[in-house]
């Protein structure tokens, strides 16, 4: 590997470049909850049976988990620009065929088609950022935007589905995507200047594809099932099974060819393994808490969804806040642990406010103050935690590494939905089941079996604290970088595909 203290100048575009990557990355957030709160019209509209409704959730998330490494490394050999745009025109595509459907299939075809061109786009612009910010006070706060919109995303779906479900129709929920996806791909392709070099033109690792393709979708799956069908299913427990042997085998296959799909040193260095664990976990605990709040806040406390779009904005302004004004403007001056470890803390300490929900509770007194801790930790955490997951790697591998950070997020949203929601119906039943006795009014019934959906709704929201304070404690061990340092590195590896040497920023030990 040589090294090179000669640097190329920053592209003059490259703050405007940003709106557009962030424009993409908010509209892939939002796809992942806007379509939720519009889920029962199209259920009666398209006439979709219980059974198969989830499938509108499941199929789009099986195409994004399951072709991330895939887009990633699609993203390293063609080009991080074209294969953003791309994205971006096939998403638009595929959200017109959605919006348009007129039948349960259309409707699950196109949810598939969105996952499919989500996992072209996503790395692409994650690793586009990485390439286009080498300065450490520039990149900093283009990752405190960047990471703002990936965890304050959601809760603004929430928001724009309420609007479009209750005001216009659920089909808008779909064509939404098509304005936001044309300016994105049309400001991509005029402004965006790729870094020269940095690609890989090794040939495509295809048993990796493959292998990594089935194992994530098997391992997605699973959750999903789990949550449906229950952890003891002998098909749910058959694909844990099927996705332990596949991932086992994508390993092993990637230590051996010449040009892996998911190079092991991008794995194996102890400050990505570090952040991709501990954001996984993260999200587990993130995705919990939108499912629980909003029935909570629908069911138990009779929201309407655009009120309980509204009552999410806490969060969205703590994670602005968290993002912009914490993370990036420490991120130049601690290591990132002791931003993500606190970070953590403080989301948990929200989260560990919200295990006191009753049926009367007050949202100013508990639900606000919680949102906000939970805003402010998440997003300082996150800031740092997306920039860290790609200083220091090679150029030609920034689009699996950017890959990886939504593979750890889309596997964790997977097991936050199956785990934490079972762990609630599982408490909620205990609950009715030990207090049914004096329930015998029709008021006395749906009264016990509210005070049962709290109840299971703060059971699994103190496992949700737990999991915070256990990424916390990853944050704190595993990640050990210090600051950023205005020294720069250049990885070339010999033969590596690599056209040009590419100015990548350190992190001072």
């Amino acid at each position: 590997m040589s090294k090179t203290t000669e640097t190329q100048l920053p592209d003059p575009s490259r703050w405007k470049a940003l709106v557009f990557i962030a424009l993409a990355q908010l509209m892939v957030v939002l796809d992942a909850t806007i379509v939720n709160i519009a889920l029962p019209s199209a259920q009666t509209a398209l006439g979709i049976s219980d059974g198969n409704r989830q499938w509108v959730i499941t199929a789009y998330a099986l195409a994004f988990g399951g072709l991330l490494l895939f887009g990633g490394r699609i993203a390293d050999l063609w080009g991080r620009k074209r294969t953003f745009v791309v994205g971006l025109l096939g998403f638009a595509a595929a959200s017109a065929i959605g919006g348009a459907a007129t039948g349960q299939a259309m409707l699950l075809g196109s949810r598939a088609l969105q996952g499919a061109f989500g996992a072209l786009l996503a790395p692409a612009a994650l690793s586009l950022l990485a390439v286009m910010f080498t300065d450490a006070k520039e990149r900093a706060k283009a990752f405190g935007i960047y990471g703002a919109i990936a965890g304050g995303g959601g809760a603004v779906g929430l928001i724009l589905g309420g609007f479009l479900t209750e005001y216009l129709d659920w089909r808008w929920t779909f064509y939404v995507n098509i304005p936001f996806a044309i300016v994105a791909a049309a400001g991509a392709y005029f402004v965006i200047r790729e870094p020269a070099g940095g690609r890989n033109r090794s040939p495509l690792d295809i048993p990796g594809v493959v292998l990594s393709t089935l194992g994530l979708v098997a391992l997605v799956y699973a959750f999903t099932r789990a949550e449906s069908d229950g952890w003891s299913d002998s098909i749910t427990i058959g694909l844990f099974v099927a996705s332990a042997v596949l991932l086992a085998a994508f390993v092993f296959t990637e230590s051996r060819v010449r040009s892996p799909l998911m190079p092991l040193r991008v794995l194996m260095d102890r400050n990505r393994g570090g952040v991709y664990l501990s954001l996984g976990l993260a999200v587990i605990a993130m995705f919990g808490l939108f499912l629980f709040l909003t029935y909570y806040l629908q069911v138990v406390k009779g929201y309407s969804p655009v009120k309980t779009g509204f009552a999410f904005l806490p969060m969205i302004a703590g994670m602005i806040t968290g993002s912009t004004q914490i993370g990036a403007r420490l991120m130049t001056r601690v290591p990132a642990r002791l931003l993500m470890g606190p970070g953590f803390l403080v989301a948990a300490t929200g989260m560990l406010l919200l295990t006191q929900l009753e049926i009367d509770s007050s949202y100013t007194t508990l639900i606000l103050p919680a949102q906000l801790l939970l805003g402010l930790g998440m997003g300082t955490a996150f800031m740092p935690a997306m920039s860290l997951s790609t200083i220091g790697v090679e150029a030609r591998d920034a689009g699996v590494a950017s890959a990886m950070v939504n593979t750890s997020q889309q596997v964790g949203g997977a097991i936050g939905t199956a785990l934490l929601n079972t762990i609630a119906a599982s408490a909620t039943t205990s609950y009715i089941t030990s207090h049914a006795v004096g329930a015998t009014t029709p008021g006395a019934q749906k009264l016990l079996l509210l005070q049962g959906m709290v109840h299971g709704y703060s059971s699994a929201i103190w496992w949700a604290v737990g999991i915070l304070a256990g990424a916390s404690a990853v944050a704190l061990t595993f990640i050990n970088a210090g600051r950023p340092d205005a020294a720069t590195q250049v990885d070339v590896a010999a033969g590596g595909g690599v056209e040009d040497e590419v100015k990548i920023p350190v992190v001072a030990h």
